[in-house]
């Protein structure tokens, strides 16, 4: 079946999905003080009926088959591909021992008032080196989980420390996909735009960490009374070291699928010592298939987000087909007055689109041609142009519970993606930082 009915014109009654869904979800949430009264997957699907409904010119057919154009998307397919690969990494990394083995080496290395401190510096890091959040969340996640559970850290909280730090990274890292993305479509220099992005953002992660340094004060971790199983760790360190290497993510999770697979099996029957405690070996078919099982409980376990990830591609291009998103470029673009109030502009473009969205690379290429054209007509710099798609896309992409990176986060710690929103620091300090480089024409060279 083909659809040839044309997108709708702006349209502000295209966005009510997105209202509808707020309200179901986050206003009731707040109202009632329980982030697990609704469930985001009911959310989603009365919003996602609802986006159907409203929708106008087509047969009921043609509407849910504009609907599964959405779900099929291939970004969304290629999240949920992420989404199961990630399950199966964590489950099989658990079961064979190598977080609580990662988790005792790095409360070993790190001291206790660093520990927060340290877990966000790893995000950074790690998100600068490959450029990708979702890449990051998917390989701390797991280690600041166990860390939360030897310390007694509240785990959203643990949680969003590697949340907030895999922004940094996708933000400003050369070869992240927004950064790509930004710097195409306002036609200037990665290095260029890095300059400004840096002045912009680095403030905000300093501000941050010297916060998770004095909150870590009134940390206390427990003494280390268990041996540090080294053979366990190769598979996390495998993993983070061919992420760091710039290896395609869907590879690092089956390279660290295969890793624990293999070790898990060599330690089980007695091939490989993982300490100097002796074990009970097993059959080497036992340790096959209940790492099979493993495999299978964390695929299993990532459902709920592969639903999510379909309603939610479906809802957003139900969405920009009735005109939601046009809708917002032009009453967001009539209303440009001055230098400020076109870099505003620019950035409240973006934000609204990645919103609609949820995915910033998406929103930057949606709104890119809008932005230079602003940026033109208004005189304004295209690295800092740039910069500000590239922040503002971010910003709103870590701070909507329905994104792929806070899924997949809450999915990994099995909590609530509303749990985690009010502990993200550095993507509140990022977007306070990048609003005040707007109204105070910082940096002034771009400005």
């Amino acid at each position: 079946m083909n659809s040839t009915t044309q997108p709708h014109r702006s349209n502000w009654w295209a966005l009510s999905p997105l209202l509808v869904f707020l309200c179901l979800y986050l206003v009731t949430s707040l109202l009632v003080n329980d982030f697990y009264k609704v469930p985001i997957t009911v959310a989603f699907l009365l919003s996602s009926c609802y986006a159907i409904i409203i929708t106008r010119g087509l047969t009921l057919e043609q509407r849910i088959y504009q609907f599964s154009v959405g779900a099929s998307n291939k970004n969304i397919l290629l999240m949920i591909w992420i989404f199961i690969l990630a399950g199966a990494f964590a489950q099989s990394a658990k079961q064979m021992g190598a977080i609580d083995a990662t988790v005792n080496l790095t409360l070993h290395i790190l001291p206790d008032n660093l520990l927060l401190a340290g877990i966000f510096i790893a995000a950074c890091f790690i998100s600068l080196s490959i450029g990708t959040s979702v890449g990051t969340i998917v390989a701390l996640t797991p280690v600041a989980v166990g860390l939360a559970q030897k310390t007694g850290i509240d785990l959203p909280y643990m949680v969003a420390i590697v949340v907030g730090g895999s922004f940094f990274g996708d933000n400003l890292s050369f070869i992240s996909d927004t950064t790509i993305a930004s710097t195409k479509t306002q036609d200037c220099v990665m290095r260029d735009k890095f300059r400004v992005n840096f002045m912009i953002v680095v403030p905000a992660a300093i501000i941050v960490m010297g916060f998770y340094i004095f909150q870590g004060l009134s940390i206390s971790a427990p003494p280390q009374v268990q041996d540090i199983e080294w053979i366990k760790v190769i598979p996390y360190l495998l993993v983070l070291g061919t992420a760091v290497a710039g290896v395609n993510v869907m590879l690092v999770l089956l390279l660290g699928i295969l890793s624990t697979g293999i070790i898990g099996i060599c330690t089980a029957t007695g091939l490989l010592s993982a300490s100097t405690i002796p074990t009970e070996s097993i059959t080497t078919s036992t340790a096959f298939f209940d790492w099979f099982g493993a495999m299978g409980t964390g695929i299993t376990g990532m459902g709920e987000l592969i639903i999510i990830t379909l309603l939610a591609g479906g809802m957003l291009e139900t969405i920009r087909y009735n005109g939601g998103i046009d809708f917002i470029i032009s009453r967001i673009t009539s209303r440009v007055n001055g230098k400020r109030g076109a870099e505003f502009s620019i950035a409240a473009l973006v934000g609204i689109a990645n919103l609609c969205t949820a995915n910033n690379t998406i929103a930057i290429i949606t709104t890119g041609p809008i932005a230079k054209d602003i940026a033109l007509r208004f005189h304004l710099d295209r690295r800092k142009t740039a910069s500000i798609l590239d922040t503002f896309s971010c910003l709103v992409q870590g701070l909507i519970p329905y994104g792929a990176q806070m899924l997949i986060a809450a999915g990994l710690a099995n909590i609530s993606p509303l749990s985690i929103i009010g502990n993200l620091y550095y993507p509140f300090c990022m977007g306070v930082c990048a609003i005040l480089a707007i109204l105070l024409r910082y940096p002034r060279k771009y400005s």
